[in-house]
């Protein structure tokens, strides 16, 4: 709880606002979960509030794309034998006539024992040296490299190919809700070749799978097709089946095996398309909903996150708007404070340079000098100095009254100048009256130059 605490002590106030506010949107009660979510998108709002909704509707994420190399595919959930299944054999082709019977049975010991002796030779062979075609190392080879010999063996009319890994094509199957037909060939099998060459390739089949369905194929040789082969589990070869999307698992509702003429294979799919379409449907009205209410939140979603913008731009503007204020005041404050203190300090100023303002010298003093000071205001101010006295006496003694500016010169007319009063870098010594060429009576002006 402490950790809890102190994480929360470290959240800004702006990000507390969105943190509470992503709680409310998305739900979550957790808090510490809440500000993960936050944290992974960069506090960004609208990111994390669209990726949660993705995640919980099992949609990927997309303003977080996974930057690591994807893994393949996983192949869908299957369901094999649901009890609605449709199952279609055909049966090998007895011989035909006494003749044909006769090389039948004759023929029927030595094809027993070679296969017999073929299948423990194998079972021999397999107990030192594994199968080869356990192991899938790249299904879209395996595939291509089938087609590639279907095209060799049967000509370039045929069904459209799937060209990837049966488990993309059980994806797209599912993603598209449409029915996928599956073929494995059994190499060095001549109903295969037959079924081929006679029913795959008529133009009939091929635009009847073409406009209903996905045609995946491949032959057990490859380790691909064996694989499939294992999963699906035929009796025989050559062999068909129909899947497609049933209570939410891609399921097997249809297997042929055996040569199935093309009239009879269009016939028998569809047949169990139509009475698995239904299915379909509702899936496709299902999803549609789902995409709909998806769409729907999302627009409500970010209609809340607009609206939730524009009251953060306001707040942003009147928090704005209230430290402008406040800075104003606070400068309004510092300068009546800045002006206070100046007064303060000139006061204290004044009664510091009185003290050092020389004694008036009496009027028969044949040093003494008369200087009358004009003050911006009118008032005159008059007074006796030596001439051995500085200027700066001069302006101590204008200094000190009451209506003298805070800032000012002194100004002699005849010659107009400035007198120097105060001392400098280059002369820090002030003159005197003498020196300054001042007589025995003098009007002088003080001049303000303050602000």
């Amino acid at each position: 709880m402490a950790d809890h605490r102190d994480s929360q002590v470290e959240l800004t106030s702006a990000q507390t606002e969105k943190l509470l506010q992503f709680q409310d949107l998305t739900g979550i009660n957790d808090l510490e979960k809440c500000r993960q979510v936050l944290d992974r998108h960069g506090w960004n709002m609208e990111a994390a509030v669209h990726d949660t909704f993705n995640e919980n509707e099992g949609q990927p994420p997309v303003f977080e794309q996974p930057v690591a190399r994807p893994a393949p595919p996983r192949m869908p959930m299957m369901n094999m034998s649901p009890t609605y299944q449709r199952v279609y054999t055909v049966a090998r082709r007895r011989p035909q006539g006494w003749l044909a019977w006769g090389y039948f049975l004759l023929m029927l010991p030595f094809r027993f024992t070679y296969t017999t002796i073929r299948d423990i030779f194998m079972w021999a062979y397999r107990l030192f040296i594994p199968d080869p075609r356990r192991i899938v190392r790249d299904p879209l080879g395996d595939v291509e490299s089938f087609i590639a010999k279907f095209q060799s063996l049967y000509g370039e009319n045929h069904p459209v190919f799937y060209r990837g890994s049966y488990s993309q094509a059980l994806n797209d199957a599912k993603k598209e809700i449409r029915f996928l037909v599956v073929f494995l060939h059994g190499e060095n099998d001549d109903q295969s070749a037959e079924f081929s060459r006679t029913s795959l390739c008529a133009p009939e089949v091929i635009d009847f799978l073409g406009a209903r369905s996905l045609f995946w194929a491949c032959s057990v040789e490859f380790p691909e097709g064996y694989r499939v082969s294992q999963a699906l589990r035929p009796r025989s070869f050559p062999f068909v089946s129909l899947i497609c999307l049933r209570e939410h698992k891609m399921t097997v509702v249809a297997r042929l095996e055996g040569v199935v003429p093309a009239d009879e294979l269009i016939a028998r799919l569809m047949h169990v398309m139509e009475e698995n379409e239904p299915a379909l449907a509702q899936v496709r009205a299902d999803r549609e909903e789902r995409n709909f209410t998806q769409t729907l939140r999302a627009q409500q979603d970010m209609a809340y996150l607009e609206s939730l913008r524009a009251d953060q731009e306001k707040e942003r503007k009147k928090q704005e708007e209230r430290e402008r204020k406040e800075r104003e005041e606070q400068e309004e404050r510092d300068k009546e404070e800045a002006v206070q203190r100046r007064k303060e300090e000139l006061a204290r100023l004044r009664i510091e340079k009185a003290s050092t303002i020389p004694d008036e010298p009496e009027d028969d003093d044949p040093e003494a000098t008369k200087i009358i000071l004009k003050l911006p205001n009118g008032t005159r101010l008059e007074r006796r100095f030596l001439m051995s006295h500085s200027l700066e006496d001069v302006y101590h003694f204008a200094f000190c009254h009451k209506d003298a500016p805070d800032e000012f010169q002194i100004v002699a007319n005849f010659p107009r100048r400035v007198l120097p009063c105060q001392g400098t870098e280059e002369a820090p010594q002030v003159i005197t009256i003498k020196e300054a060429g001042l007589g025995k009576s003098e009007v002088l002006f003080v001049q303000d130059i303050g602000d």
